[in-house]
C-alpha cells in the first residue's frame, strides 16, 4: 500500500458514556468512509472517555469497554485505531486497539505520567516499550500521549522499522500547551518519521482538551491542523515516495493564542459541565461586578443566553450603580435578569443573633452574613427551578480566602477558579471588542464600561472597596503569580521588587485560605498550576519560607 488517507477524528466523549461514545465513533466511522478514508482514528481511551481517573478501577466499567470494543470490531466498516483500557493476564492497561474487519492488534501504554494533573501510575499498569504494528504492508508506530512526549518510544518504534506514527491522545489544555507540545516533539523529528497527532477535544470537570490535532511531514513540517475547541474530522492524504512517506491536506485550521484560547478554553469547560451533568442552565448573583459580569457572558457564550439566569440581590449597602450596572450587563447579553432584595432576610438573621452579638461591634461577620443570604437564595432558586448555582470568585480572591464559605463560594463550578483579577478584566475588554461573538452570546460590548473602569467593591458595607483590605491587584496577582505558579520564595520575589513584609502576609493568607479552597466548586484549569489537580497543599499547615 503506497497511498492512504487518514481521517482524524477530533472528538468529545463524555467519561463513563459507552455507548454513547461508541455511537459517536460508529457515525465518525461512516462519514470517514464516505470521504474515502482508509483509516479513521480516535483520541485515547476514548470509549471510556479521559481522564476516567478511578472509574477505570471498576471491572463492570472496563468489561462494558471491552465488549462496546469487540462490537465495534464485527461491524462493517474502515479501518479503526481507538483508545480503551484493557485487561490482560490480571494487569489494567491504557491501550490502543486497531480494527480492521476484527481486531488486528493491541498496543499498551509505556510511559505513564505522573504529575501535575496526571496520576496515571495509580490506576495503569505501564505496557512494554512498544514495538510496530505491520498492517497493510505499513509499519505502523503507535505511541499513546505520553508516549511521544519523551524519546523512548518514538526511538524504540523507529530502531523497530517504524515508517509512520500515529498518536493517540488525551492532552489536556493550557495557555502553554503548544509550546510544550513542540518542545518535546521536536526532540525526536530527526528520525524523519510523519506524525499524525490525534487529541480529544471537550470539558471533563476540571480540565479542557482544545483538540488541536494536526499531522506533520517527515520534516516536522505542518500539513494539517483542525480547529481548536471544536469537534472535527480532518483528512490528510498520505503518499509513499523513495524519500518515504509525504502527506497533504486542505484543513488547515488557524492556531488560537492569548486571550481568545482563554476565552474558548473556559466557555468549552462551562457548557460541557453544564451539559454533561444534565444541567438545564444555570443562575449566578449578578452583582454589577466585574466577576460576575464576565461569568455571566461567559455562560451566555456556552449556553446560549436563554439559559442563564442573572439574579441582582441587593442589601442597603448596595449603590445605585451597582443596580443599574447589573441591569445593562444582563440586558447586553440577552439573559433572564430578577432583583431580590435579601435585606430582609439580612435583618432577620441580626435579630436571631441580637442577644448573642451583644456588646460586640460589627465585623466581617455581618458582612458576611450578608454573603450567606445571597447564597441561600441562589440555592434555593436552583433547588426550585433546576439550573446550577455558577461561583464567580476569582483565582486572586480564592488564594487569599476572599471569599465567603456558604456565601459567593455557593454554586457547582466556577469558570474563573483559575483566572487572576487582572485576566478578568483583561478578558472583559478583549471580549467587548469581538465584532463577531465568540460564542452564543451578541457581539460587541456586553460588560458595561463602567463596570470595568470602577474600583472593585463587595458592597457588604459602606464605602468599602477590595483594596482596603488587598493590595493593589496588579501587585497582589504578581506576588501570587511567584508563589502559586512558580513557587518562588519571598528572596526571589523581593529581588523582583516586591516589599516583604507584603509578600509574607500574601504567602500566609494563601496559606490560611486552603480550607477554604478545599470546599469550593471546580473549575477550568487555564494557566501553570490551578487550585486542585495541579496544587496539593494540606490544610493543616504550619510551614512559612524563610525570609
Amino acid at each position: 500500500m503506497d497511498k492512504l488517507r487518514i481521517a482524524s477524528a477530533q472528538l468529545n466523549p463524555t467519561v463513563g458514556d459507552i455507548s454513547g461514545n461508541l455511537e459517536k465513533a460508529r457515525r465518525a466511522r461512516s462519514l470517514a468512509a464516505a470521504e474515502g478514508a482508509d483509516l479513521i482514528v480516535f483520541p485515547e481511551l476514548f470509549i471510556l472517555g479521559y481522564p476516567p481517573e478511578d472509574l477505570v478501577l471498576k471491572p463492570a466499567a472496563v468489561s462494558a469497554c471491552l465488549e462496546a470494543i469487540e462490537t465495534f470490531a464485527k461491524e462493517d466498516g474502515i479501518a479503526t485505531l481507538i483508545g480503551t483500557p484493557w485487561r490482560e493476564e490480571g494487569k489494567l492497561y491504557n491501550a490502543v486497539v486497531l480494527i480492521d474487519g476484527g481486531i488486528e492488534a493491541v498496543r499498551f501504554k509505556h510511559d505513564l505520567p505522573n504529575y501535575a494533573v496526571f496520576d496515571e501510575k495509580r490506576v495503569f499498569a505501564s505496557g512494554p516499550v512498544p514495538q510496530p504494528v505491520h498492517w497493510r504492508g505499513i509499519s505502523l508506530g503507535l505511541p499513546i500521549c505520553e508516549d511521544i512526549w519523551l524519546e523512548t518510544a518514538p526511538r524504540a518504534l523507529a530502531a523497530a522499522g517504524a515508517e509512520f506514527f500515529i498518536s493517540i491522545n488525551g492532552s489536556p489544555w493550557r495557555r502553554s500547551i503548544e509550546a510544550e507540545r513542540n518542545s518535546a516533539f521536536l526532540k525526536w523529528t530527526d528520525l524523519g518519521v510523519p506524525l499524525v497527532f490525534v487529541n480529544e477535544v471537550g470539558g471533563q470537570d476540571e480540565l479542557v482538551f482544545d483538540g488541536g490535532s494536526f499531522a506533520w511531514d517527515p520534516d516536522g513540517s505542518e500539513i494539517l491542523r483542525l480547529p481548536a475547541f471544536e469537534e472535527a474530522i480532518g483528512y490528510s492524504d498520505w503518499e509513499k515516495t523513495a524519500d518515504g512517506w509525504r502527506g497533504s491536506s486542505e484543513t488547515k485550521a488557524p492556531l488560537l493564542t492569548g486571550l481568545e484560547a482563554d476565552w474558548k478554553a473556559a466557555c468549552l469547560a462551562l457548557g460541557d459541565y453544564v451539559n454533561k451533568n444534565g444541567f438545564p442552565g444555570v443562575v449566578l448573583g449578578m452583582s454589577g461586578g466585574i466577576d460576575s459580569a464576565i461569568s455571566a457572558a461567559m455562560a451566555a457564550d456556552a449556553l446560549g443566553p436563554d439559559r442563564v439566569w442573572a439574579v441582582m440581590m441587593p442589601s442597603k449597602y448596595t449603590s445605585g450603580h451597582s443596580l443599574e450596572d447589573a441591569k445593562a450587563c444582563a440586558e447586553a447579553l440577552g439573559v433572564k435578569y430578577d432583583i431580590i432584595d435579601v435585606e430582609p432576610a439580612i435583618e432577620a438573621v441580626g435579630g436571631i443573633l441580637a442577644n448573642t452579638f451583644k456588646g460586640r461591634e460589627p465585623d466581617t461577620t455581618e458582612e458576611n452574613i450578608q454573603s450567606r443570604m445571597r447564597g441561600v437564595v441562589l440555592m434555593a432558586l436552583s433547588n426550585k427551578f433546576g439550573p446550577m448555582v455558577l461561583s464567580t470568585g476569582n483565582k486572586s480572591e480564592m488564594a487569599v480566602g476572599y471569599a465567603t464559605l456558604y456565601g459567593d463560594m455557593n454554586g457547582g463550578y466556577n469558570a474563573l477558579k483559575d483566572i487572576y483579577k487582572t485576566e478578568v478584566y483583561e478578558l472583559a475588554r478583549w471580549r467587548n471588542q469581538q465584532s463577531v461573538s465568540p460564542g452564543l452570546a451578541p457581539a460587541g460590548e456586553v460588560i458595561p464600561e463602567r463596570i470595568i473602569t470602577k474600583a472593585p467593591s463587595a458592597e457588604l458595607r459602606a464605602d468599602q472597596t477590595d483594596q482596603d483590605s488587598l493590595p493593589e491587584y496588579d501587585v497582589l496577582d504578581a506576588i501570587l503569580t511567584g508563589l502559586v505558579e512558580n513557587e518562588q520564595g519571598p528572596r526571589e520575589l523581593a529581588s523582583q521588587g516586591h516589599d516583604p513584609a507584603l509578600i509574607a502576609r500574601i504567602e500566609n493568607m494563601l496559606y490560611r485560605a486552603e480550607y477554604k479552597r478545599r470546599q469550593a466548586p471546580p473549575g477550568v484549569k487555564i494557566g501553570r498550576k490551578n487550585f486542585g489537580r495541579d496544587r496539593r497543599y494540606p490544610i493543616t499547615n504550619k510551614f512559612r519560607s524563610v525570609k
